[in-house]
């Protein structure tokens, strides 16, 4: 049987191997989209080639087990707060968007106010935006785990954030050379690269 016709994907792979085969440029190009931290994004470059998703993602979790103060900072300058949409274009931009898409599926009163509330309260007590992957999580579900980690002390929390970015990390990877859902988290890996597709397709 033929494999499905993807619209939008061009496969940069050996078609008949599941080898990562991608350029480095390229390589750190997708991984700079799925979490802009410099030295993580060299250290799983410098672990190519990958046999497959699975090596590429054991790669990105073994570099992200203790992101820095300074490595989360750098990060979150690329992410938009949880409930609003990001500013400007671009794939980091799109995975974004729909990584959020879920979660802005209701306009409740209450949730908006309360999201927004838990936003500045967290931001006033760690002096950071408030980051969680919200793919395949409801609004509701984002605030009862805001609220949760209100509660965390400084270096709880902080670890709790760089694991937040790293999760998002392996999504943005499995979407890109698999066929995760930015919306849900699910996945059915291949070494295809993928582009995000546009809005509303």
């Amino acid at each position: 049987m033929l494999p499905p016709v993807v619209v939008g994907v061009q496969p940069v792979v050996d078609t008949v191997s599941s080898m990562i085969d991608v350029s480095e440029s390229q390589l750190r190009e997708h991984l700079a989209t799925a979490l802009s931290v410099q030295r993580w994004v060299d250290d799983v470059a410098a672990e190519a080639p990958f046999a497959d998703v699975s090596d590429l993602v054991a790669a990105a979790e073994r570099a992200g087990e203790r992101l820095t103060d300074a490595e989360i900072d750098e990060a979150l300058a690329h992410h938009p707060r949880i409930g609003e949409a990001p500013d400007g274009e671009g794939a980091s931009q799109d995975f974004s968007r729909r990584e959020q898409q879920a979660s802005q599926l209701t306009d409740d009163p209450a949730e908006v106010k309360a999201l927004a509330e838990g936003n500045a309260t967290y931001e006033e007590r760690f002096d950071r935006v408030f980051v969680v992957r919200a793919a395949g999580r409801s609004k509701a579900e984002i605030i009862a785990e805001l609220d949760r980690r209100l509660k965390l002390d400084d270096e709880s929390e902080k670890q709790e954030a760089g694991a937040q970015l790293v999760e998002i990390a392996v999504l943005r990877l499995r979407q890109t050379f698999g066929r995760t859902s930015a919306e849900t988290g699910r996945s059915a890996e291949t070494a295809s690269p993928r582009e995000p597709e546009p809005l509303g397709a």
